[in-house]
């Protein structure tokens, strides 16, 4: 479905611990969002056999954002870009300033009024560029735009993937996630029970992520049989009964 808005551009800053694997911050707002294009590079294999296409295989390779906002200011370009405030509160960029990697999230509005929600989980993005403009005639806006680069994160989730985005659109099953989803990023959660969840995407395939947790007793000891009851249940099969 067609989208008819953007707003709600939140970053967190990342963590790393010795192996690589990503802890978020508290989520920020990065600034006023006016646009978001986001695009996909893949990597793609093909398979010939017997005169024809046998197999195919497109995986995530990166993806690219480009944001429009209102504003960037100086504590958000410092957390990005690695720009230095000094004493006096001046935004100071160096030629040894290193960007930070950053988890990214916002909504769309859609068109029957309901929002999709996203988070990607790992970007890192180059200084933004800056249009200046003298005063004309008629007033028109300059604003900034800055570019990133997507990655998959390098943390594994549970199904021993990496994902990179994550998506959900607000039903009536998932208003405790869409609740939570500006107060931390979101962590794949899986599980056994239906229920609202958000669409993760790792290695360019969607995987529904159920956010329900399982009920008491739904545990893997409860749904195994004994061997008793193995035995029991054979011992009825094998009876000849009567008709």
């Amino acid at each position: 479905m067609a989208t008819i808005g953007l707003d709600k551009l939140y970053y967190a800053e990342i963590t790393e611990d010795e192996i690589g694997n990503e802890s978020y911050g508290t989520p920020k707002q990065l600034a006023k969002a006016i646009s978001a294009d986001l695009s996909v590079e893949l990597n793609e294999a093909t398979l010939y056999a017997d005169d024809g296409m046998a197999e195919a295989v497109k995986e995530f390779k990166s993806g690219t954002l480009s944001l429009g906002v209102d504003d960037i200011g100086h504590d958000v370009a410092a957390a990005l870009v690695g720009a230095t405030l000094d004493s006096n509160g001046v935004l100071i960029s160096g030629s040894n300033d290193c960007s930070k990697y950053v988890a990214v999230g916002f909504r769309a509005k859609k068109s029957n009024g309901k929002y999709k929600y996203y988070w990607l989980y790992r970007v890192l993005f180059g200084t933004p560029a800056t249009n200046l403009a003298t005063k004309g005639d008629s007033i028109s806006f300059n604003t900034p735009t800055i570019e990133g680069t997507i990655f998959r994160r390098n943390k594994i989730d549970g199904k021993n993937n990496h994902p990179w985005k994550a998506e959900v659109t607000e039903s009536a099953t998932n208003t405790e996630i869409i609740r939570n989803w500006y107060t931390e990023v979101y962590e794949p959660t899986y599980g056994d029970t239906s229920g609202g969840g958000a669409a993760v995407q790792s290695g360019g395939a969607t995987t529904l992520v159920e956010t329900t947790q399982p009920t008491q007793g739904n545990t893997e000891g409860d749904s195994t049989n004994t061997d008793e009851e193995d035995i029991g249940r054979e011992e009825i099969l094998d009876d000849e009964i009567p008709l």
